[in-house]
């Protein structure tokens, strides 16, 4: 009862649909497609009978399922906990919420603890295939423990800055685009203070508050050891520091919860009406343009007035990505025989540029659902070409300095000597292709789901998977180090799942027979665009992006604007 009756009611009460089990099931499954892929991947077809490599081999294993579970909780318990409370916002409930008796404590935590619970059930299915992995050999029960306590602490600390931020920002755009770059530069300020200090108690200190520097250090334990002593393989201290952090941030929401709520505009809004609920405002007369959609998107605050606040953390996390480079690109040493270190200041730049441009795309259709604007535009004569160019046109505007600064990295490298001009056209073409699909992969997704939360979870969802399924090939193939063909064959089962999730994803409301296709070829067009970037190809890389990303914008966007009714449920009769 800590919790509160909102907590009871998600926990004991509240309906379960089928997916929910789906979803269970389908985490423990997804678990086992990656073992039996890289199982593939590093043994192939023949018959493993030498214990030493099972026990590599489970070693191996273990290291993926930590990483990419630990990747998983952060970026799920952020994104649920803080849409969770964004969702109360835009439909005006939270108001509600604050009218009735509950304690602060109640609120915070009751949000907080409901929206992790499918993440703390997710963790606990995963434990049979953590034990699984142990019978291998070369994992221990202490691994599996402080591996699982890394993943649970990590998730409290992330939910609690998503639900604070939730609390504080009122736009969905903001609160989603804050809290990731909140952790973002979180962990950029503790690798600058370490990589600065060296190796002193502030670089100590410092170190427990990245749960990847601990994961790595559970993973492989005797890394650091030169004599024989007795490992200790922990992390208590990196657990007690995110659980002072869940606690801190949990107490400052709390004490600040009925400050920021409700919020200011909810004021000005009833002083501006009499009592007989007449407006005193003075009308302003404004010239709109011929699409009124991308006037809206552009001349107005849709998106709040503190949009700077998310523009400055993005300028403070480019810079870091300029001095990460200008200390390393004297270093050879590919990051995890992958990249050059030069190469992932830019792509980690990129990647959350996309992230951030999925997540204003998305919420420029779930935003006007959840405040009951949509259905206003609906009965306007507002046609689908003018609703989709005006959603695409404004969120392109929006997200200038999102788009543009990879760009000015990118030609910056040309002059610095690190790229030529040939490879730079190839990846500017290519990361301009993204853009665009992930732009459009936000109003897909905001078009095909009723409930705003299940559109973001899913657009948001999409993109990581896509980032993780594309680390994972990586990881794996640098790890076989065998022929295209032979990949190919391990990484099939692989790519046959994704290709099912991606079909489920995309033609959740709407089929077609173009969306089929590009699930069915997306994946496999991924994986030959990897395997050729590691092969040091240029051309092929970028035409597979292409046609698989620019293929598969088309598919989504000739049914959003050809069948634009038919998606939202309006009914209009041909003119003329």
């Amino acid at each position: 009862m800590f919790v509160g009756p909102i907590f009871i009611r998600e926990a004991l009460i509240l309906p379960r649909q089928f997916k929910h089990f789906l979803i269970r099931s389908g985490y423990v499954a997804a678990l086992i497609v990656l073992m039996f892929t890289a199982s593939q991947a590093a043994f192939g077809w023949q018959q493993v009978r030498n214990i030493g490599d099972v026990a590599r081999f489970g070693s191996l294993i273990f290291q993926v399922f930590s990483l990419v579970q630990l990747s998983l909780v952060i970026f799920f318990a952020l994104l649920f906990s803080a849409g969770n409370v964004a969702q109360e916002k835009d439909r005006q409930t939270l108001i509600l919420l604050l009218m009735t008796d509950l304690r602060d404590r109640e609120m915070v935590l009751g949000k907080l603890f409901s929206s992790l619970l499918l993440v703390v059930v997710l963790l606990a299915a995963s434990i049979p295939v953590f034990i699984f992995v142990q019978l291998m050999g070369g994992v221990s029960t202490k691994q599996i423990g402080w591996s699982l306590a890394i993943c649970a602490s990590s998730a409290l600390a992330a939910g609690s800055w998503g639900s604070l931020v939730a609390y504080w920002r009122d736009k969905t755009f903001q609160t989603l685009a804050i809290s990731v770059l909140g952790v973002v530069l979180f962990f950029g300020v503790v690798e600058a203070v370490i990589h600065f200090t060296g190796a002193s108690v502030i670089a100590t200190w410092m170190a427990v508050l990245n749960p990847y520097r601990a994961m790595i250090g559970i993973l492989d334990p005797l890394h650091e050891v030169t004599h024989s002593v007795a490992v200790n393989v922990s992390a208590q201290d990196t657990a007690i520091a995110m659980i002072m952090l869940f606690v801190v941030l949990n107490g400052y929401a709390i004490f600040r919860l009925r400050v920021w709520n409700p919020s200011r505009a909810t004021f000005l809004t009833a002083a501006a009406r009499k009592d007989d609920g007449t407006s005193t405002a003075k009308a302003i007369s404004r010239n709109i343009w011929h699409n009124p959609v991308i006037w809206r998107e552009i001349c107005t605050r849709a998106y709040g007035r503190k949009i700077f606040v998310i523009k400055l953390a993005y300028f403070s996390l480019a810079a870091f990505a300029v001095t990460y480079f200008q200390h390393s690109r004297e270093m050879s040493e590919l990051v995890l025989g992958m990249i050059s270190p030069v190469g992932l200041a830019f792509v980690g730049l990129a990647l959350l540029s996309l992230i951030l441009v999925n997540a204003q795309a998305v919420t420029a259709l779930t935003t006007e659902r959840d405040g009951k604007t949509l259905d206003l535009l609906l009965a306007t004569d507002v046609t689908a070409k003018e609703f989709v160019y005006g959603k695409l046109g404004g969120v392109f505007y929006n997200t200038k300095e999102l788009i543009l600064i990879p760009l000015v990295l990118l030609v910056y490298y040309v002059f610095a000597g690190v790229i030529g001009g040939e490879n730079c056209v190839y990846v500017v073409i290519s990361f301009l292709i993204l853009v665009v699909f992930c732009t459009m992969l936000g109003l897909h997704s905001g078009l095909s789901f009723d409930s705003s939360r299940s559109a973001i979870a899913n657009s948001l969802g999409t993109m990581f998977f896509l980032f993780i399924g594309i680390f994972i090939f990586m990881m794996l193939l640098i790890e076989a180090r065998s022929s295209f063909f032979l990949q190919f064959q391990s990484f099939i089962v692989f790519i046959g799942a994704g290709s099912i999730a991606l079909y489920t994803s995309l033609t959740h409301k709407n089929p077609s027979g173009a969306l089929t296709i590009s699930a069915g070829v997306l994946p496999f067009l991924t994986f030959y665009a990897i395997t050729q970037f590691l092969l040091e190809g240029t051309l092929g890389v970028c035409l597979a992006i292409a046609v698989a990303y620019g293929f598969t914008t088309l598919a989504m966007l000739v049914p959003a604007v050809s069948e634009f009714d038919v998606a939202l449920g309006r009914t209009t009769l041909d003119k003329g």
